[in-house]
């Protein structure tokens, strides 16, 4: 167990008080009140705080997400007896307002979900194909990939995003869809400030469009002057709000009638390939989550055609195999075995996996601890393998920009919710009139196949480009659970990263008992099989930088500088309450807790 100084040691306070923490988040909900001590000793008890930035204890309700304003909003409906479903609408919708490079109208996503008597879902609202997307749409005519599968209206799928939601709020919520809805509206017509963090991804969005020759798109992140908008500025958005308004009145507007028109008309005349009939066709599916155990925890996951799942599996089970919780903690060793296990996972992810709706995905095969012993036991413990040596298995057939958000209630259910754009705002392109934001997730597909995407992803056939499939994901929305009583909610953006930024913090609050403010905030590494490298952040340690690059690792800095933003909350073992932790040292956010 990491010995810790006794200030930061997890540990239950009777308190008779409500602990709220932000970062640069903008004043509490009015109506705050202080339980009295006669209240407060029959709840559960707090855990103690931290004096690092961006976490917040409490004992009835706790929001983590990438925005302050969005999580105060959802904040809001929870202590006006909303529940966790009816809290992650708001916060969804708001981040469509408040973070625009990730949260989203017009992209799609995972949520996890379990109930308050412990039934578990999965909520796939990732998006689809178009009718008319054909399997070469993006390559030339000498058969090299384009940009067209990242830049324009012909890089986006259909969303899934406000069916995911809908479908959430008919099975899971309390409260009337309108009044969820309402803060996103109330904050994209009225406007919020705009903090430092957001300022910057403004800037750059407003670049990349121009660029690309969308300035009708960038003039939405300017001011009345034509400059991206600085820190502090209010930022109105008239359109959004309106459109935003209409899907209150009726989410199935988005996509029927005469919003659904407008969208496919502008879509169209900016070059896009969506019809009426692929938006009304859209739908959200229930799903059984991924479920197993890990070192007397049960994890709770996304199944394909998340990646996930199946990747964090297959480490978690090699984590045992190769006993890597005997190395101490944030070890070069640690990190060794770790970085072989991911290197043999994401050869198998990039080979097998896909949406089981169209191709067979050997989900039992890759999931068997034989097929994974099998799989590791070439693992040196001392030395690198590379790449190169290292395919995919064979299993045994049995037939970049995201953002993710955290939720517990009261009574005790829990949201783990990942929703994306893909790439940073996507496809640069705002529908005219709209104020929707496109995805780019149609290079999520194995667009040609063998080659490297975006993220570098060298995909197979089984991720190839059909209509109406659901794009291959890395999105890992999980719950962790102790003796059938929640113990985290985990989740994190960054493309392939997600994955293993998710399984780094798993392994952190399992193995070595670390608060999960301290698990946040550490340094991260990441390793998905080709490229044939190492990505770390500018912060890890040194001798885990030069132990791993005396093993044989090619070590190399992230090209963005940091890996994922992991939006989390943890439940005290031993007094049930709550730890929100916003990663803020990774950009902005905001924890709320009471």
């Amino acid at each position: 167990m990491l010995t810790l100084p006794r200030s930061r040691a997890r540990i239950g306070l009777l308190c008779a008080c409500v602990c709220l923490v932000s970062c640069g988040a903008p004043t509490q909900p009015s109506g705050h009140t202080t339980p009295t001590a006669q209240s407060a000793s029959s709840a559960r008890r707090v855990p103690t705080g931290s004096d690092l930035p961006g976490v917040a204890v409490g004992i009835h309700g706790a929001v983590s997400s990438a925005e302050p304003h969005a999580t105060l909003a959802a904040l809001r409906v929870l202590r006006a007896g909303g529940n966790a479903v009816d809290a992650a609408i708001t916060l969804a919708f708001a981040l469509a307002v408040t973070h625009p490079s990730a949260g989203n109208l017009g992209g799609g996503g995972f949520m996890v979900l379990r109930t308050a008597a412990g039934a578990s879902v999965a909520i796939d609202y990732r998006e689809t194909a178009p009718a008319a997307a054909t399997r070469d749409m993006y390559l030339d005519a000498q058969g090299k990939l384009t940009d067209a599968s990242v830049i324009g209206a012909r890089a986006a799928g259909i969303p899934g995003t406000v069916r995911g939601l809908a479908l959430a709020h008919e099975r899971f919520g309390t409260k009337p869809w309108a009044e969820l809805v309402a803060p996103a509206i109330e904050l994209a017509r009225d406007g919020h400030r705009i903090d430092a963090d957001h300022a910057r991804t403004l800037a750059r969005a407003v670049s990349q469009m121009r660029n690309a020759g969308f300035e009708g798109s960038a003039r939405i992140y300017c001011d009345e002057r034509g400059e991206p908008f600085v820190e502090g500025q209010l930022w109105k958005q008239p359109e959004l709000a309106a459109t935003l308004a209409e899907v209150a009145r009726d989410p199935q507007s988005f996509y029927t009638g005469p919003l659904a028109q407008r969208l496919v008309a502008q879509m169209q005349a900016s070059g896009g390939i969506w019809t009426a009939a692929d938006l009304a066709g859209y739908r959200a599916l229930v799903r059984q989550p991924l479920q197993f155990s890990y070192r007397g925890h049960e994890i709770i996951t996304m199944p394909p055609p998340s990646a996930g799942g199946i990747v964090m599996r297959q480490i978690l089970f090699a984590s045992e195999q190769l006993h890597i919780e005997r190395a101490p903690y944030r070890s070069a060793q640690a990190f060794h075995l770790y970085v072989e296990a991911t290197r043999r996972a994401y050869a198998d992810r990039n080979t097998w996996l896909g949406d089981p709706d169209f191709v067979h995905v050997p989900v039992a095969g890759l999931l068997d601890p034989a097929y994974i012993a099998e799989r590791m036991r070439d693992i040196d413990p001392e030395h690198a393998t590379p790449s190169s040596q290292v395919g995919a298995g064979q299993p045994r057939r049995e037939s970049p920009e995201t953002t993710h958000f955290s939720i517990v209630d009261e009574q005790g259910m829990a949201v783990s919710n990942t929703y994306t754009l893909n790439a940073g705002f996507g496809a640069k392109l705002v529908l005219p009139g709209t104020g929707v934001l496109l995805n780019d997730e149609m290079d999520d597909f194995a667009a040609n196949p063998g080659h490297p995407n975006v993220y570098g992803l060298v995909q197979g056939e089984a991720n190839n480009i059909q209509p109406g499939k659901r794009m291959l994901s890395s999105m890992t929305p999980t719950l962790v659970l102790k003796d059938g009583r929640l113990r985290a909610v985990l989740g994190t953006p960054g493309g392939p990263t997600i994955t293993t930024t998710v399984v780094q913090l798993v392994r952190a609050l399992i193995d070595y008992e670390v608060p999960l403010d301290f698990a946040v905030r550490a340094a991260r590494v990441h390793q998905q099989w080709l490229p044939d490298q190492v990505l770390i952040e500018p912060q890890l340690e040194n001798d885990i930088v030069e132990g791993l690059r005396a093993r044989g690792h090619t070590v190399v800095p992230s090209p963005f500088g940091h890996i994922g933003h992991a939006d989390c909350i943890e439940v005290d073992p031993r007094t049930q309450g709550f730890r929100a932790v916003a990663d803020v040292t990774r950009g902005s956010g905001g924890a709320l807790a009471y």
